[in-house]
């Protein structure tokens, strides 16, 4: 007998005919012989509809009184699911997340899990039951409701199949898998088979939506190896592993359009300059993404170019502006017309250019690089937005991932 976690996203799980048909799934996986825990998100547009909800009736509504509001979306799920698994003839039972043993530290909104305690769901499943679990939510020692953030469920599924040890994971959504691009502006992209967990997390904090970065880090950690597939059908989906094959040098691309770039000019080419700059941008919780200097030849002043998500950038201005002058001057530019490429593989660390073949087909395209910054499985550049598309469709076909 299997252990086999399964997780369903909100779109899977979007209305009652979803629901009966995921009802169904988990039925046919436990009447295969194995035992199934199922973590499931809310139901598509929920949690959304009580962010509007809250504001409707606070301005500023607290973070703890928001993670006691947001949960209930889930639990709604994962008793609407046990409902129908019942009336098709089985037995299952629902878990919040603190009742399945999750405990978070105290950031409401984004909690870490600090703990899981399996105990429960493995009686709850030593007796025959099914074992529904809510997605996105545990709670401290001191008893208080806490999320997870953004793709929560993903981390929630990730951490059980580590607690319990399961035989599998499986990640449900709406597409069959990770592809070497997304579809819907590379019609030619392929689905991956297989793809290491470096690799995913690179394409994650890149600008695929498919996987959270951080269930992908904690699958790393705790060595948990998962499947991402569709619900909608029976195709096999992409298994995301460990993996040490290097004969494949790209494996897919990533793009980011909500991207924006500030860049600080003038400023003295002095030691703690960007130590004082990027301080300040930490302590007024701004994260920066690509970072690049440069000292203009008999000069003493420095330029500083960083990019960020648009959302921020009108945090900027306040932030710098006296930073700045304390620094002894600059000129501070912004633009927000950007968006970023990635080449992903974990092939580049064997392989030899990479970074020539990508610069060369943008340059054949006329796509100018405002900026670049590498790892050691990717090469990211910034560009035009309105020249994104054209560049990951240029790139792919340059890669040989059309095929």
């Amino acid at each position: 007998m299997a252990l086999i976690v399964q997780k369903y996203g909100g779109s899977s799980v979007a209305n009652p005919e979803r629901i009966l048909n995921v009802a169904k799934r988990i039925m046919a996986t436990q009447q295969a012989g194995n035992q199934v825990v199922a973590v499931v998100s809310a139901m598509s547009g929920v949690t959304d509809s009580l962010i509007k909800l809250a504001k409707e009736v606070s301005a500023k509504p607290t973070e703890r009184e928001m993670d006691v509001l947001l949960a209930t979306g889930e639990q709604t799920t994962i008793a609407l699911l046990a409902m129908a698994i019942d009336g098709l003839g089985g037995k299952a039972v629902s878990l919040t997340g603190a009742q399945a043993g999750i405990t978070t530290d105290k950031t409401h909104t984004k909690a870490k899990i600090t703990n899981l305690s399996p105990k429960r769901i493995h009686k709850f499943l030593d007796a025959g039951n099914i074992c529904i679990v809510a997605g996105f939510q545990g709670e401290t020692e001191s008893r208080n409701i806490t999320t997870l953030g953004r793709g929560g469920s993903d981390l929630t599924a990730i951490a059980i199949a580590a607690a319990l040890k399961a035989d599998n994971c499986e990640i449900y959504t709406d597409v069959d898998g990770i592809y070497t691009c997304d579809p819907r502006i590379v019609k030619t992209a392929k689905k991956i088979d297989q793809i290491a967990y470096d690799e995913l997390l690179e394409m994650a904090s890149s600008g695929s939506k498919v996987m959270q970065s951080r269930s992908v880090e904690f699958a790393k950690k705790f060595g948990v190896p998962f499947e991402v597939r569709s619900s909608l059908n029976n195709n096999r989906g992409t298994i995301v592993k460990e993996e040490t094959l290097e004969n494949v040098v790209v494996r897919g691309l990533s793009l980011e359009r909500n991207q924006a770039k500030v860049t600080i000019r003038g400023l003295p080419d002095k030691p703690g300059t960007a130590a004082k700059i990027f301080t300040t941008l930490a302590e007024a919780g701004i994260s920066v993404d690509v970072i690049v200097q440069n000292v203009p030849v008999a000069t003493d002043t420095a330029n500083i170019s960083f990019t960020l998500n648009r959302d921020e950038l009108e945090k900027v201005g306040p932030v710098l502006d006296r930073t700045v002058q304390e620094l002894g001057g600059g000129e501070i530019h912004k633009n927000d017309g950007i968006a970023k490429l990635s080449v992903v593989g974990i092939g580049m660390r064997s392989h030899s250019g990479v970074a020539a073949k990508l610069f060369d087909c943008l340059a054949v395209g006329g796509i100018n690089i405002q900026m670049i910054s590498t790892s050691e499985i990717k090469i990211a550049v910034i560009i035009d937005e309105a020249q994104i598309e054209e560049a990951a469709r240029l790139a792919h076909t340059a890669f040989g991932l059309d095929s």
